[in-house]
């Protein structure tokens, strides 16, 4: 069995969406000084490699806790969009799809984890279309993951993909890494996100394991 790790490592140097406040992790206590290592953490609910929840987006819409534990894996296909530019059509996750019935996560490789740590990685990274968040929706999915910040672009104020997705009470992952390893490829998809109360996102750790 292999199993392909698709999460960022969280530091203080994480990239995080712009405008909000970077990671910390402090040492609270040492061996050396205390006889044991613990670190204090303090950063959003939406670093690193994270899950959306309905609620991040939607007044009364589901958090996270309020799904049970069987929505964060399923059946997952990489769709490859390294090479479709700015946006990804509807046309092109049909004929990746095909007639594939039993898929539940419907992950996006862009390569735009290799921008991880740089500038770049936040400008001109692949949206999808109004069309394809709808084919998507209609789709009775689990969620979307893609390899970039967000499944709409930086600054929108009105986050069209993310609404109709969640509307569908579909979660959302973002910031994958390592998609390539899963491109035609069969595997099972695990997402699971710590237990916090009314949550409208969180950290994960995102794998891929391998039939």
């Amino acid at each position: 069995m292999e199993i392909i790790d698709l999460t960022q490592t969280l530091n203080n140097t994480t990239p995080v969406y712009p405008g909000t406040e970077g990671p910390k992790f402090t040492d609270a206590t040492t061996i050396e000084s205390d006889g044991f290592a613990v670190k204090l953490i303090s950063m959003f609910s939406h670093t690193g490699t994270h899950m959306d929840s309905p609620s991040h987006m939607i007044k009364d819409a589901k958090s996270l806790d309020e799904f049970g534990i069987s929505k964060f894996t399923g059946e997952g296909v990489v769709i490859d969009v390294s090479n479709v530019g700015r946006s990804i059509d509807v046309k092109h996750i049909q004929t990746t799809i095909g007639s594939i019935s039993s898929i539940e996560y419907v992950l996006f490789h862009s390569n735009w984890d290799k921008k991880w740590g740089d500038a770049k990685y936040f400008i001109d990274f692949p949206i999808l279309t109004k069309e394809s968040a709808n084919f998507l929706a209609s789709l009775n999915i689990k969620g979307i993951g893609v390899d970039c910040i967000s499944v709409d672009p930086i600054g929108d104020e009105i986050m069209m993909n993310h609404k109709i997705l969640m509307k569908q009470e579909m979660v959302i992952i973002e910031n994958l890494c390592s998609l390539e390893y899963l491109i035609n490829r069969s595997f099972s998809f695990y997402c699971f996100p710590l237990r916090i109360e009314n949550a409208d996102g969180s950290p994960i750790r995102a794998v891929g394991m391998l039939k």
